[in-house]
């Protein structure tokens, strides 16, 4: 005779499929986080349209780099000084081929002496890297010969210079001016440099100028019209570049930096190499600024990472373009006084005062 086997525990109801629907939704909670967790770290890894600019080292414009004076002139009497006259560098990650993972912009944001930009703010789109390297080295091989110029006409050092058609700008004078023209004269008058042919342009107003140009070796005389910029200055619809002649060589040895806002520093350390003495007496100055021929000084970006770089290298003194000073606002690292300068005779002034004991923070600030 057989007996139902019971369970010991009695009589119950079968399970309520409730712990297995809650089972079920947690496993589907963590596949779910799982994959937003992947797909947080891919989308991080991704490449993005922004650029990072942080500090990057201060190089001695009358130091030695690799063995080699970073200035070297050859053909007049020199001095190697013992002093420091930095400029500064920007790293700058990212954008055209070669950009960077979303978690280094993220990066860039959370650190305090970083910037981020829009890629295109900074490069037109379509831009490569050789393109932007081809730039750069143009920028730098302008900058220094501007830099000799500023620096020789500060020291009241003759030199030559012409001003020469790179190209068209515009269809005004196409068929009157090509690439490679000199401009030699204007309404009779020698062309000395860029802002006496300004002048002369605008004095003449609507009317056209007599050229008288150099091409191919040949004298030419040809009348060019002119039109009138957005700010009302007339123009020629070309792009100007400047040849210059200088009375001895001054060669840059300094590598695989490019652009154009050495150019004050450059100034100075030729200023100081072809003048006995130290400049700097001793302080450890940096800065930044493109120059022109006549000395004066343009503004530059990057200029909050490049106060920091010259901080971190020891600068005591940045000289600072006075069109920048809006941009260091509140960026200005301990126990660094910024100058502001608007031409090279101001700086050189600077320097000079400073050396000669004052007080950085006596003198026109940012």
């Amino acid at each position: 005779m057989s007996v139902p086997l019971q369970d010991p525990r009695g009589p119950h109801e079968p399970a309520s499929p409730a712990p297995r629907r809650a089972l079920r939704m947690q496993r589907t909670l963590v596949a779910a986080a799982s994959v937003a967790v992947v797909l947080g770290f891919v989308a991080l890894a991704l490449p993005s349209p922004f650029i990072v600019e942080s500090p990057g080292p201060a190089i001695n414009t009358v130091g030695v780099v690799d063995g080699e004076p970073v200035i070297k002139v050859t053909g007049r009497e020199s001095f190697q000084p013992e002093g420091r006259l930095d400029l500064t560098t920007v790293y700058v990650r990212g954008g055209a081929d070669r950009r960077i993972p979303s978690f280094q912009v993220l990066q860039g944001w959370a650190h305090p002496t970083q910037d981020v930009y829009p890629e295109e703010s900074v490069y037109p789109r379509g831009t490569t890297d050789e393109q932007i390297s081809d730039q750069n080295a143009s920028l730098m091989d302008n900058s220094q010969q501007t830099s000799v110029a500023a620096a020789l006409g500060s020291l009241d050092i003759a030199f030559g210079q012409r001003l020469q058609v790179a190209e068209l700008a515009a269809a005004t004078n196409e068929d009157v001016l090509a690439a490679g023209d000199v401009l030699k004269r204007i309404e009779g008058r020698s062309i000395t440099d860029l802002e006496m042919l300004r002048g002369a342009l605008q004095a003449a107003g609507e009317e056209p100028v007599a050229l008288d140009i150099e091409r191919d070796g040949e004298d030419l005389s040809v009348e060019a019209a002119t039109t009138a910029s957005p700010e009302g200055q007339r123009q020629l619809g070309v792009f100007l570049q400047t040849e210059f002649t200088f009375p001895f060589d001054v060669e840059f040895t300094l590598q695989n930096v490019g652009g154009p806002s050495a150019g004050l520093m450059f100034s100075l350390g030729i200023v100081d190499t072809l003048t006995p003495g130290e400049l700097t007496g001793g302080r450890h100055v940096a800065g930044t600024g493109t120059i022109d021929p006549e000395g004066r000084i343009g503004p530059i970006g990057g200029i909050a990472q490049k106060l920091v770089g010259a901080r971190e290298a020891g600068a005591e003194v940045f000289l600072a373009p006075a069109d920048n000073c809006a941009d260091v606002a509140g960026r200005i690292p301990d126990g660094l006084s910024v100058v502001s300068v608007a031409t090279l005779d101001a700086a050189r002034s600077a320097v000079e005062a400073v050396a000669e004991g004052a007080d950085p923070d006596t003198l026109p600030a940012c």
